[in-house]
């Protein structure tokens, strides 16, 4: 197994590897060379080995930049698409709602409608 790289969450590091596998293989089906994914996405040829490898050091940019290049960026409006937890935890925090209560009619309207 690769060295925990960055000090990621080991499960987090497993995530980013598969994904850096799959933007190798994406590149390589479409028989890309690294140098023009790399020059085309505006990043350094190392940079690009390090996405391939899920390096967790890499700005998400990059990995977004080098996603479009492949023709892979509907892939990203998935990540956090739905947040299930959050609605969960945001509706368990929001108070009832109470009616407001009714406002008895000042004197001073009663005065003015005589």
């Amino acid at each position: 197994m690769r060295k925990n790289q960055g000090g990621s969450i080991p499960p987090l590091q497993r995530i980013l590897t598969e994904m850096g596998e799959n933007i190798r293989l994406a590149r390589l089906r479409r028989k890309l060379p690294a140098a023009m994914i790399a020059e085309r996405a505006g990043i350094a040829r190392n940079t690009l080995r390090a996405i391939e490898h899920g390096d967790s050091r890499v700005a998400f940019g990059a990995y977004a930049n080098v996603l479009f290049c492949l023709g892979l960026e509907k892939d990203l409006r998935s990540i956090a698409s739905d947040d299930e937890l959050g609605r969960k935890l945001q509706d368990a925090g929001l108070p009832i709602k109470a009616r407001a209560p009714k406002i008895k009619r000042s004197s001073r309207l009663t005065k003015k409608n005589k």
